[in-house]
């Protein structure tokens, strides 16, 4: 099929929900720049797409970045002195920082408070925060939920691991008649965030899929990536492939509507 014909017979509203589904499927996943959520994440991918998936070991040197120990998360949250949870990472995974140390530990509100984050400009809303490349421990709140904390003492319980593994990437390839190619590129790190960026996954996934129908006069080379560190990583191994990009696009936070 010609491109042609194939933009005049898609189904945009079937595209739509089939990214819709993709993104209700991976939301729950908590996911970081390594890690258990990225894999499943891949793995998820992988069943709509064969994408080839990459290991790179902590520690191994890319560019004059390292890749960081591996970080994965079973449970978080905090408990004030009446055994009720005040902050539950199973809630929602935006409560904990991501790449927090484990902890389990009774502290003074006073204590608790330099590691709690919220927006105050923004009374209701979570932050999304990260600690990739400084080994600390915190939590997100909404303000008002921080304003309602009483003096207390909170038992802290993090049920994480940080230790040397490995960072994961996809790669998905389609040849063209030539061997020029577009490199789309999208971040797969983020935890329960539908806009940034299980919107880009989505679109980028079935993009994919649906390329994969048509004649190409470019190939075209999807990058499914951890923010930064896994652009990084990729570089340093396919520095030789740059000649042959010609277009690159990364997709990222793609403002999405409401049914």
């Amino acid at each position: 099929m010609k491109y042609d014909e194939w933009i005049s017979g898609l189904d945009l509203v079937d595209a739509g929900k089939e990214m819709r589904r993709l993104i209700v499927e991976m939301y729950p996943i908590c996911r970081s720049i390594t890690g258990e959520g990225l894999r499943e994440t891949l793995r998820i991918i992988g069943n709509i797409v064969p994408l080839e998936l990459y290991e790179v070991p902590t520690g191994t040197p890319v560019f004059d970045w390292h890749i960081p120990k591996e970080w994965n998360v079973l449970d978080a949250w905090v408990k004030n002195s009446r055994g009720e949870k005040v902050i539950d990472f199973r809630r929602s995974n935006l409560h904990l920082v991501n790449y927090s140390l484990p902890v389990r530990e009774k502290v003074p509100l006073e204590e608790l408070k330099k590691h709690l984050f919220s927006i105050p400009e923004y009374p209701r809303w979570v932050p999304y925060r990260t600690s990739y490349y400084k080994e600390t421990w915190g939590f997100c709140l909404s303000h008002e939920q921080l304003a309602s904390l009483k003096d207390d003492i909170y038992e802290v319980h993090i049920d994480s691991t940080l230790e040397p593994g490995s960072l994961t990437y996809g790669e998905f390839f389609l040849p063209g008649e030539t061997t020029d190619e577009v490199l789309i590129s999208c971040h797969a790190c983020h935890p329960s965030l539908c806009n940034d960026n299980l919107s880009g996954l989505s679109l980028a996934t079935t993009l994919a899929k649906r390329l994969g129908n048509i004649s190409r006069r470019y190939s075209y080379r999807f990058l499914f990536i951890p923010g930064t560190i896994g652009s990084i990583a990729w570089l340093s191994k396919n520095e030789y492939r740059l000649p042959l990009v010609k277009h690159g696009l990364v997709v990222d936070s793609i403002i999405t509507g409401s049914t």
